[in-house]
């Protein structure tokens, strides 16, 4: 066998197997058990929103950071346990805000809370749940979230590294990544509109705007207003929100920023600034209709990145934050 059909052998398995478990996963999973779940999702997440909207940008990117690393498993949510370095305590989760997990833990309570659903649904379910509803809160698409996820048995910081874009992506580096999770540059580039929503530190771009060289893809005025709120040996926990114009509705403004050369991180900006990508941001920035439904369509293939559903990979957590006794 050549290598070239080694590799088309190889990547149909893969497919196949990927195409295998998104089978196993269904809408309507819990509806003997716990037919209500969806509305107890929803009233728990709604009150944490009201309370904390940062938790809209806290738990996207929470379900994003899960599901590269060990699947769609609610194994960020671990944490470490003797001489075992959970995922969430991996310099790349350490900026995770504590409100994306509380909407989690929050969710699963309500969840508990009803004797039929008590320990019957598993936390990893629940995180999506949970995404797509902060999402809609917020003004975003809805859509239907495929249901069946077990809660993973590992979680290693080892296990994070590589896994992750960091900001200084270009876009080869980015369409690759996700390559590598079943997921092509178009959705690529409409998750990576969840900057709509949420923060920024300025560690995280703090090259793009040194005085001496400002990136040229950057808005003038955006780096002048970006190193005033970032001086050098700014406090690093300062943070700035990633969408100046509308930081708390998911939309599409964040294309229209990009158009303006107004995207805060170097993965962002590239997506315009490289003439490969800029075709789509342009026609999303134009058409958020044609934006949703993308989006829409990507968060349910995320979804499916790395679903357990075998009990020997995995189960239901009894507290999302602790692996079963």
């Amino acid at each position: 066998m050549g290598a070239g059909i080694r590799i088309l052998a190889a990547l149909l398995a893969v497919l196949a197997t990927a195409a295998g478990v998104a089978a196993q996963l269904r809408t309507d999973y819990y509806a003997a058990v716990c037919p209500d779940l969806e509305s107890i999702v929803r009233d728990a997440v709604s009150k944490k929103v009201q309370d904390q909207p940062v938790a809209v940008g806290a738990t996207i990117r929470l379900f994003f950071h899960d599901c590269f690393v060990e699947g769609c498993d609610a194994s960020v949510i671990l944490v470490s346990t003797g001489n075992d370095t959970a995922e969430k305590d991996h310099p790349s989760n350490l900026s995770l805000a504590g409100d994306g997990f509380d909407t989690v833990i929050q969710a699963k309570a309500a969840v508990d809370a009803v004797p039929a659903c008590t320990n019957q649904v598993s936390c990893a379910d629940i995180l999506a749940l949970a995404t797509r509803d902060v999402i809609a809160l917020a003004g975003g698409p809805s859509y239907a979230v495929e249901l069946g996820r077990l809660d993973g048995l590992v979680s290693l910081s080892t296990n994070v590294d590589g896994k992750l874009p960091p900001p200084s992506f270009n876009l080869d580096q980015l369409t690759a990544l996700f390559a590598a999770n079943n997921l092509s540059q178009a959705d690529m580039i409409a998750l990576s509109a969840a900057h709509t929503v949420g923060f920024g530190h300025c560690s995280t771009f703090a090259d793009r705007i040194q005085p001496a060289s400002v990136d040229p893809t950057m808005n003038a005025t955006y780096a002048a207003d970006l190193q005033a709120a970032c001086p050098a040996g700014v406090d690093p926990n300062i943070a700035l929100q990633l969408d100046p114009v509308t930081p708390q509705a998911f939309d599409n403004q964040y294309f229209v920023n990009l158009v303006n050369g107004r995207g805060l991180l170097t993965s962002d900006q590239v997506l315009y600034s490289d003439a490969r990508s800029q075709p789509t941001v342009v026609n999303w920035a134009q058409n958020a209709t044609d934006f949703e439904l993308a989006f829409a369509d990507a968060m349910v293939r995320l979804g499916r990145v790395g679903v357990k559903t075998d009990p020997s990979q995995g189960n239901i957590r009894r507290d999302c934050a602790f692996l079963n006794n």
